[in-house]
C-alpha cells in the first residue's frame, strides 16, 4: 500500500504538510521527531487525512494533485 497524507503542526495551525509514503505511522514519527527538514521547524504534527492506494501510480499523481493550486483548494474545502 502507498499512503498520501497531510499533517497539520500543532504550533501553528494554519501550517499543513502534504506527503506520500509506504509507512504512514514511521513516517509520522520522523516528521515529529525533526528528521525532516520541511517540517522540523513545526512540532509536533497531527494528521489531518491519510488515504491509502494500492497503486503507486494513483498515490503519486494523487499526492502531485494535492501539492498544486487547484489540489490544494480541494484539501482546503474537503480535509481541513
Amino acid at each position: 500500500m502507498k499512503y498520501v497524507y497531510i499533517i497539520q503542526s500543532l504550533s501553528k495551525s494554519d501550517e499543513y504538510y502534504t506527503g506520500g509514503t509506504d509507512d504512514f505511522i514511521e513516517r509520522l514519527k520522523a516528521h515529529n521527531a525533526g528528521k525532516s527538514p520541511h517540517t522540523a521547524n513545526l512540532l509536533p504534527w497531527k494528521p489531518v487525512v491519510v488515504i491509502s492506494f494500492a497503486d503507486s501510480q494513483r498515490a503519486i499523481d494523487f499526492e502531485r494533485y494535492l501539492k498544486s493550486g487547484s489540489g490544494r483548494a480541494f484539501a482546503l474545502k474537503h480535509f481541513r
